[in-house]
């Protein structure tokens, strides 16, 4: 009877070939975490070359940002300091203050703009450009009436429009009261100014701004020497605190013509021109009638002078 022997297990030896791949295996996990742990090290102690050129632009952004902060702070100074100035004078000319209204009003919107989203600012951008497209719509019939009207009466009717600065005001700095409500300078009251006012020096040279007829020169006690112009059209024209007229009733005049001298007779603060235009019987603002001499960029400048809130002299 055959005995049962023991079965021997064989033994775990490892291969050579696979002693090798977990050596491989070994080798490669240990540079990997070598590298890694090298590159977080090098990262955080040393800079890639892409990450120094960021850094370095944010550097400069950042004196940049400082640069324009001071420069910021020296022109809120600056302005804070002229509008301590011109609310003094106000002050001791006139006993009152400055009308801010403009000036709250764009502080406000500014603030307002700067609160926005960028899907708000959007809309208020695209409100605006439709808004301007229909204006522009309008201009561009306006201008087609107008040219239409020309056309009819001729250049000889036309000539009878006022279309010219009645003072030479090439840099646009002569108008310091615009068409409107304005303080009066000796009622201290708030009052409409039915024309506009040019600081040029007495004696200064007056210009008849379209051709007419003299149909009034005369003096009193509010407006002083006063000539008046009547162009037909339904168009008038007045020109106030004259220290001299040149021109006499009854005389037609072509637009160009030296018509006087300005002056500061009447109830004047100080030497000026008081420049009035009126339409069928009403006053109109003179600044739309500037248009034969001023570039649209020019009758912009003026329009943003007028709407500076100014102080009338008469």
């Amino acid at each position: 009877m055959k005995q049962n022997r023991p079965i021997r297990r064989r033994s775990a030896r490892r291969t050579p070939k696979e002693e090798r791949i977990i050596r491989n295996t070994i080798n490669v996990l240990v540079l990997l975490g070598a590298g890694t742990l090298y590159y977080f090290v090098f990262s955080a102690l040393f800079d890639t070359p892409q990450e120094h050129r960021l850094r370095e632009a944010n550097r400069a952004l950042e004196r940049s940002y400082d640069e324009l902060e001071e420069r910021l702070d020296a022109i809120e100074t600056v302005l804070g300091n002229v509008e301590a100035r011109d609310r003094n004078v106000f002050n001791i000319m006139f006993e009152s203050d400055p009308d801010t209204t403009d000036l709250v009003r764009s502080q406000q919107e500014r603030s307002h703009r700067l609160a926005s989203s960028n899907a708000e600012l959007g809309a208020s951008v695209r409100r605006r450009t439709e808004g301007l497209t229909s204006a522009i719509r309008h201009l561009y019939g306006t201008m087609a009436a107008a040219a239409d009207t020309a056309a009819v009466k001729g250049p000889d009717r036309t000539n009878h429009i006022p279309a010219i600065q009645p003072v030479i005001n090439d840099n646009l700095t002569f108008l310091t009261a615009a068409f409107g409500l304005r303080i009066h300078p000796f009622y201290r009251s708030l009052v409409q100014h039915n024309g506009v006012d040019f600081t040029v020096p007495e004696n200064s040279r007056v210009f008849a701004t379209a051709d007419g007829r003299v149909t009034d020169v005369s003096r009193n006690s509010t407006s002083g020497i006063t000539i008046t112009i009547d162009h037909g059209n339904g168009y008038k024209t007045r020109y106030c605190h004259l220290n001299k007229a040149l021109v006499r009733s009854g005389e037609n005049i072509t637009r160009g013509d030296i018509i006087a001298l300005s002056g500061n007779t009447g109830l004047s603060l100080l030497p000026h021109l008081h420049y009035e235009v009126i339409h069928n019987g009403k006053p109109v603002d003179p600044l739309h009638y500037f248009f034969l001499e001023l570039t649209p960029e020019e009758y912009r400048q003026l329009i943003r002078i007028a709407r500076s809130g100014m102080q009338s002299f008469d």
